[in-house]
This record gives structure tokens, C-alpha cells and sequence, in this order.
């Protein structure tokens, strides 16, 4: 019966020696993860951004011009905007001066 207690007592014993490691290396898991996701929402969010710095840059010449820009070229020669081609592809469609033209952005691998 003292044997069995013994295990017992050495089996705990062992157990609390390994949790130490498991909980470090699930908090190191957690903290990528997070680390991951949030790099993620970054990325996302700074995509927005430049869609919505080219939609106001486009609508802003609308206002001014009367017309949609035929291209996104005309927008950052003549309306400051600022594009990162290494970084995004800038799709711009236009069907009509008086049509709001489709603009895709992006993201570059």
C-alpha cells in the first residue's frame, strides 16, 4: 500500500515539474498567434486606407473637373496623389466621365 502511494506522490510530483514548460510554451503559442492576427489587421487596415486615399483623391477631381479622371496617372500628377506601386496594383476602370470609375487595390506579395 506504501508503494502505491509512492507512485502516487512521484506522479505528482513529475506532473508539476512538466506543467511549468507546458504553460510556457502555450503562452509562447498564444503570443504568435496574436502577434500574427494583429499583423494581419494592420495589413487590412493600411489596404483600406490607400482605397479610400484614392477614392477621395478620384472624387475630389470629380468636384473640381466635372469629370472622372480618365486615368489613376492624371490623379497623382494633378491631385498629389501618392501611390506605392511596389507595395499595391491599382486597378482603374472607368466607364464614363459621369460614372463613378471601379478602382481594385491590391496588396503586392
Amino acid at each position: 500500500m506504501g508503494t502505491g502511494k509512492q507512485f502516487l506522490n512521484k506522479l505528482s510530483a513529475l506532473a508539476r515539474y512538466l506543467m511549468m514548460p507546458v504553460l510556457m510554451l502555450a503562452a509562447v503559442y498564444i503570443l504568435l498567434v496574436s502577434a500574427g492576427s494583429v499583423s494581419e489587421r494592420q495589413q487590412a487596415e493600411s489596404l483600406k486606407q490607400m482605397e479610400d486615399t484614392i477614392y477621395k483623391a478620384v472624387l475630389n477631381c470629380y468636384a473640381i473637373e466635372g469629370s472622372y479622371p480618365a486615368t489613376i496617372d492624371y490623379v497623382e500628377q494633378h491631385y498629389g496623389l501618392q501611390i506605392d506601386h511596389d507595395r499595391y496594383d491599382v486597378f482603374y476602370e472607368i466607364f464614363a466621365e459621369n460614372v463613378m470609375p471601379e478602382i481594385t487595390v491590391i496588396e503586392k506579395n
